[in-house]
This record gives structure tokens, sequence and C-alpha cells, in this order.
């Protein structure tokens, strides 16, 4: 009895060993599909026109996009046909009266077409969770896996592919080269304000930019984005990405150091994406 005893402890012994191992060796499956996404997306991508932005490359966009370029320093900047964003330590809330994690959050998003990929690494009561976010060929998914082993949900459809592309959407003031292409069109609405309609694969959704007297990007909303109810059904519900506290970063462009992701519900604001931005492009602010 006691032989078995010891066997069966020596047996829980060694899986508590194997899952502590597991849980804190840096290689995850789910990152290695970002990271392999992210390159073999980046290798496809063509080579962009020139090296610096000029004036005259955002002369046909409206009037406040073109402050906007002026002011916080891409005239004269490298372009870029690639963003990459990092943020640490975001305060994420999993739903209105819902736990809050704290993840680290990476990003990439391509100029050549609206694709977007985000990878979060995280722990939930110590056990790592990890989540992937996708938007390429016009299809969107968001993924969640635990202890790197078992996916939590895999979420796809019309509704993810409409979110995805909206949130690409809400950052392309952030990579410059988007600005420029066919499938994001402009309308000046007044001096601080610009709707946009981005259009990919027969999709089409719109937001309206706001800008302060300092040509600031300081908002986007938008009531395109669906927020998934405790049914499950879709609702649509406003949706409001805020940029917060900008700072000039070690390119010598001005961006925001702040990233807010917001739903605009009936019964109060629930910001549940409330995040720090450490690097842009591997630049850090000064």
């Amino acid at each position: 009895m006691k032989k078995k005893f010891m066997i069966v402890l020596i047996v829980v012994a060694a899986l508590i060993l194997i899952l502590a191992v597991w849980f804190n060796i840096p290689y995850s499956p789910v990152k290695s599909q970002f990271k392999t996404d992210v390159e073999a997306r980046t290798q496809k991508i063509a080579a962009v026109a020139s090296d610096k932005y000029t004036a005259d490359d955002f002369k046909d966009l409206p009037p406040t996009i073109q402050k906007y370029l002026e002011l916080n320093g891409y005239i004269g900047a490298k372009r870029q046909n690639v963003l990459s964003m990092e943020y640490r330590d975001v305060n994420f809330g999993l739903g209105v009266n819902k736990p809050r994690l704290k993840i680290d959050y990476t990003h990439t998003d391509f100029a050549d077409s609206p694709d977007r990929l985000a990878f979060i690494d995280s722990k939930m009561f110590g056990i790592p969770f990890q989540g992937y976010d996708y938007y390429m060929d016009g299809k969107g998914g968001m993924k969640g896996v635990l202890v790197k082993l078992f996916t939590l949900f895999d979420q796809t459809g019309p509704e993810m592919d409409k979110a995805c592309l909206i949130t690409y959407l809400a950052e392309a003031f952030f990579l410059p080269e988007a600005l420029l292409k066919d499938f994001i069109t402009f309308k000046q609405v007044d001096e601080h304000t610009v709707e946009a309609t981005i259009t990919n694969k027969g999709v089409s959704t719109s937001g309206v930019f706001h800008f302060n007297d300092s040509y600031e990007m300081i908002s986007f909303t938008t009531n395109d984005r669906g927020q998934i109810a405790p049914d499950g059904s879709i609702v649509y519900t406003p949706w409001e990405a805020q940029c917060v506290n900008y700072k000039e970063y070690s390119d010598g462009i001005r961006r925001p150091t702040v990233f807010r992701a917001v739903w605009k519900n009936k019964d109060g604001d629930f910001i549940y994406f409330d995040g720090k931005i450490s690097r842009v492009n591997g630049t850090e602010v000064k």
C-alpha cells in the first residue's frame, strides 16, 4: 500500500514539475504561429516607392489630415509599409463586472492591404493565457488559448471580419502609408473632424476621426462594431478608440503614449483596453 502511495506521489510531483516548466518556458504554439504569420506576411509586401514622406505625397487628403501629418513629424520621416506597436501591462477587461487582466499586447499592421495580426500574452489566476487576433485576406478571427494548449474560444464569421476591419481603420493614422491606399476614403466634416470609410473584400465600414486644436488625432468613433451580448447575440454599440498624451518618440514623430478602447454602453462607458504604448516600429518615447 505504501509503495502504491509513493508511486502516486511521484507521478503527481512529476506532473506538477512538467506543468511548472511548461508554464515558464518562452515557447508557445500561439506565439510561434503569430511570429511565423508576421514574418511570412512581411516578406510578401513590396518596398515603398521612395525613402521619405514629402508634403506632396498627401496633397489629395483632407486639410486636417495634412496638418496632422505635418505637425506631428511625419513629413520627412522614413516611409513604412509595416506598423509594429507594443504595449505592456495593459489593463484589459473581459466584460462589464467581470475580472480584469494585465496583458502584454503586440500588433502588426500592413499598408498594401488592411491585414492585421495581434498577439496577447497574459495569465489567468497564474495560468498562462494567450490570444491571437487576426485579419488576413478579408477574414478575421479571435482565438484564446489556456495553458498554451487548450482553446477557450475561436470566434470567426462576418461580424468578426467587420470588427477586425474597423480596428485596422482606427489605427491607420499610425501607418501613414495606409492613408494613401484606395481602400480608405476620407471626407472632411469640419476643421476637427474627418469621416473615413474602409472597404475590403466586399465589406465596408465607417467611422469618424476627431482632432484637437494641435491637430493631434485624439479619438476615433464608430457605430459599425458589434459587441457580443451575454446571450451570445451581436449588438451594435458605439465604440471609441482614444489616443492620449502625445509625446515625441526617438524617430522624431509625435504619437500618443496611451491608447484606450471603449464601449459606449447605455449605462456608461466600459473601457476594456487601457494601455501605455511601449514601442512603435522599434522606437520609444524620448
